[in-house]
């Protein structure tokens, strides 16, 4: 009876917990009309993508663009000759849908010679649909051309068709080149707060937002006075790495759209948002965070509603409930073994053993939304598999400790295996993010059960342990591992250190060495202190060293020599 009351209480506990944690938001008045005035349109699906040439078939354009009749009064379009894009003028105008066309330009003459003939012919050939040209898209900011070429390019689509053109790329490069501005018909910025070089909270957007069109304005009033200014691009990422201050979350996005549309009716400016579908292609080049910036998922699921409030998680009852049947698994195997536990132990175990069942469906789901291949989806079935089976091996040292048995040296073995094996893991990610992590998620996900799993051991040793010492949370102790290599451990748990400390170091230089960073703070020491500062309080960069720490600190306690047996 007291294990079933007290397994009852873990489970509603469970519910409660995420019931609370998952409540709709409040993101901010409703679109107007539940429609948009702009959104950028790429129909790649998933297997699709410019880089591999994939496109996709005039059915799945059609399609998509039937959505996007429900969603939005234009569209903005990056290419015109790749692949299938010619007919998304026709089909647009089915759905009645204006467009803003684009020219992709690049460094490759040849490709750059059939995009502007392309889109000359197209803008000429649908004028009721077509309704602005967007000649090259941040060509300056790759380094892909000089300016004075890209101005060759403009000039000839100018003298070759009647709408209004213009070249879009990130607002500093309208401040570094100026002269651009003489030459376009409207000035086309990409205003991203999450790219900005110092990140912001998504509620400081709208007042930068508005901040840094005026100062645009400003500039381009002292050129070409009241030359048309668009927002190309705007949004916030709704998965992924968390930049300085700017938290990427469904929620995050839902609040950022409708805050910009509010800026924008307030002060009269044109907009479109980036984008309509999640971009699985972009994984490739930017990471989780920059396949999620869509309303639409990859397989054109809605992401969050224009209107009323949003979900983070709306699947998140599916997680509750598979993390419930594996908690009852786990009560009903062990429950003649339960018995033997007191009230105070066997209320910890079960608390323990329902958190790890919480995690591992959680893992699953989160990875394998942000898999875009069959090779990252193997990763994960691999990554979730070995995370099950240290869960189950925690789980029976946990009991082991709890009960006062002997440990298994077999099970122990296997648990110190596997947790170097993700400390391994832990450094290898952690180097990764500290040399190149401008677009690398932070693997917490994937060590969730090492981690909780170790610090759960660590916290019944305590329990268990009298007198208790440090010595107790030593990791062959925790794992009931009989033959110690100490100067293997240390070595191991020196490393998670230092490229903890390592990433710090770079994740501060990213920002010490920005562009925008140095001209807002040209003195050194204040641009140092602000750095540190976004590095610092960057929650996930935070969790995520203490994993490091939570890994490390048992594998540094470690004192006995190499191939000694270990007692107790």
């Amino acid at each position: 009876m007291k294990i079933a009351s007290f397994a009852l209480l873990v489970v509603l506990l469970n519910g409660l917990l995420n019931w609370s944690i998952n409540l709709p938001q409040d993101v901010g008045p409703d679109v107007p009309s539940g429609k948009l005035n702009s959104l950028s349109f790429a129909p790649f699906r998933e297997g699709q993508g410019p880089l591999d040439e994939k496109f996709p078939t005039p059915e799945q354009i059609d399609a998509d663009l039937r959505l996007m009749g429900e969603t939005t009064h234009s569209i903005r379009t990056y290419a015109s000759a790749e692949g299938s894009m010619q007919i998304i003028p026709s089909l647009a105008q089915k759905h009645g849908l204006k467009m803003i066309q684009g020219a992709w330009l690049g460094n490759i003459k040849e490709d750059n010679q059939a995009e502007i003939a392309e889109v000359i012919r197209s803008a000429n050939a649908n004028p009721d649909v077509v309704k602005r040209v967007i000649v090259g898209n941040e060509v300056l900011l790759r380094g892909d051309l000089k300016p004075e070429k890209l101005i060759e390019y403009i000039r000839e689509v100018k003298r070759s068709v009647k709408q209004p053109v213009s070249y879009a790329d990130v607002w500093s490069m309208y401040m570094k080149y100026p002269e651009l501005i003489k030459e376009v018909d409207f000035i086309t910025i990409h205003i991203l707060p999450y790219w900005e070089d110092e990140p912001i909270t998504v509620d400081q957007a709208p007042a930068h937002i508005e901040r840094i069109f005026k100062q645009v304005q400003q500039e381009a009033d002292t050129i070409a006075p009241g030359k048309p200014i668009l927002i190309g691009e705007s949004g916030w990422p709704g998965e992924g790495r968390q930049r300085g201050w700017s938290v990427p979350s469904v929620v995050n996005e839902a609040k950022f759209i409708r805050a910009l549309i509010k800026v924008a009716t307030k002060n009269g400016f044109d907009y479109n948002i980036v984008e309509a579908f999640n971009q699985s292609w972009k994984s490739e080049l930017e990471g989780v965070v920059g396949a999620n910036w869509g309303l639409f998922s990859v397989d054109r699921k809605e992401v969050f509603p224009l209107t009323g409030k949003v979900y983070e998680n709306p699947d998140w009852l599916n997680g509750v409930i598979a993390s419930t049947i594996l908690f009852l698994i786990i009560v009903a195997f062990g429950w003649k073994s339960l018995k033997a536990l007191s009230t105070m132990r066997l209320a910890f175990f079960l608390a323990f053993s329902q958190l790890l069942s919480f995690l591992l469906p959680n893992m699953l789901e989160n990875l394998w939304y942000t898999s875009y291949s069959d090779w990252q989806r193997f990763q994960t079935l691999l990554i979730v598999g070995l995370n099950a089976i240290l869960a189950g091996l925690i789980l029976q040292r946990g009991y082991g400790l709890l009960a006062n048995k002997a440990a298994n040296p077999k099970f122990g073995a296997w648990i110190y295996t596997l947790c170097m094996l993700f400390a391994g893991y832990a450094v290898y990610k952690t180097f990764g993010l500290a040399i190149n992590g401008r677009y690398i998620s932070f693997p917490t996900v994937a060590v969730y059960i090492p981690v909780v799993g170790v610090f759960g051991l660590i916290l019944i040793s305590y329990m268990t342990e009298r007198p208790w010492s440090l010595k107790a949370i030593e990791i062959n102790r925790l794992a009931g591992h009989l033959k110690a290599k100490a100067d293997q451990d240390k070595i191991m748990g020196y490393a998670l250190l230092v490229v903890g400390l390592t990433l710090v170091i770079w994740e501060t230089k990213a920002f010490l060495i920005s562009r925008d960073f140095i001209l807002a703070y040209p003195n050194v020491g204040e641009r140092l202190g602000i750095a540190f500062v976004f590095s610092v309080t960057n929650c996930q960069l935070i969790v995520w060293l203490m994993c490091l720490t939570i890994l490390a600190l048992p594998l540094l306690v470690s004192g006995n020599k190499t191939g000694k047996r270990l007692h107790g």
